[in-house]
């Protein structure tokens, strides 16, 4: 228009959470009238388009947790990190109740506020603790990325997350469980993460399997070299040992991602070997409208024998 307002039609546009900028001469640029989330390795505009099928992510009237905001100071990497957490409705009205914990991984690029912000995790959890369909838990949302004073840089795409285990085992876990009223076991400790995350949550899940029993993987980077015998230090040789051991391991992945094919071998490989897994698949790309889909299946089944 003549004094500068202009407008733009796009679309249609899949439901489900979406970055967007305008390009400016050229130059990317966030829209002013947005809220920004942490995406992409930078902050970005986003938009969440309804999907009239689904409103289990939606906030509805039942009774809500509080997402807090948790600093502390990490030996591993010598500095204040700062966690989100979920703490279930009732959490603070109910001071001798103790909960399961949940430990929460964004994916590369994004931040500890990811699964809240983009991934609507609390809501979530709300709905399904509403309806009964899921345990009342603590969920701890870290940054993925941690490391070392004094280390080297790595190559590859996970760099600057070489420490992130020792921050979870060493640090991290017992931080959760000084500050808040949490069940203080394996049995009562998951870990669950996308993309990225979810190669966290395999690696750290899987190689410490004395201090967390349930796994979830979702649209996991978990690589397509893997091997039954050796991989994850050889902790699926022995299915039998395995499956009794683990409560639950969850895989999923959407069927027009690009990690699909690693994902598939990957469950492939384990049922040939009768590993006890869960296997999700279902419509949708490497995006958050998947992960939701994927956080509400596996709190459905985590700390629940």
């Amino acid at each position: 228009a003549s004094d500068g307002t202009w407008t733009a039609t796009i679309g249609p546009v899949q439901p489900g959470f979406h970055y967007y900028w305008f390009l400016v001469d050229g130059v990317p640029a966030n829209d002013p009238s947005s809220e920004t989330y942490f995406g992409w390795g930078k902050q970005s505009s986003g938009v969440d388009v309804p999907d009239p099928a689904l409103d289990f992510y939606e906030p509805k009237d039942v009774p809500h947790g509080d997402v807090r905001i948790h600093w502390y100071r990490s030996a591993t990497t010598g500095q204040m990190r700062r966690v989100y957490i979920y703490t279930p409705p009732g959490y603070d009205a109910h001071p001798k109740q103790r909960y399961p914990v949940l430990y929460l991984q964004h994916g590369a690029g994004e931040s500890e506020r990811g699964w809240t912000a983009q991934g609507r995790a609390n809501f979530i959890l709300d709905n399904l603790i509403a309806a009964r369909k899921a345990e009342p838990m603590i969920i701890v949302m870290e940054n993925g990325y941690a490391s070392k004073p004094g280390s080297a840089p790595t190559t590859g795409q996970m760099r600057g997350n070489e420490a992130f285990g020792e921050v979870v085992i060493n640090d991290l876990i017992p931080e959760i469980d000084k500050s808040y009223r949490t069940q203080p076991d394996r049995k009562n400790r998951a870990i669950a993460g996308l993309s990225m995350g979810g190669g966290q949550a395999m690696n750290v899940g899987l190689g410490n399997l004395d201090k967390l029993a349930w796994i979830g993987c979702f649209s996991g980077a978990t690589g397509r070299n893997f091997d039954i015998r050796t991989s994850y230090n050889g902790v699926f040789a022995d299915p039998k040992v395995f499956n009794k051991r683990v409560s639950l391991l969850w895989i999923g992945c959407g069927t027009e991602d690009s990690l699909m094919a690693g994902s598939r071998a990957l469950h492939e490989a384990l049922g040939k070997a009768s590993v006890r897994h869960v296997w999700w698949e279902g419509p949708g790309l490497h995006d958050w409208q998947v992960w939701r889909k994927h956080l509400h299946e596996f709190a459905q089944l985590v700390f629940r024998d």
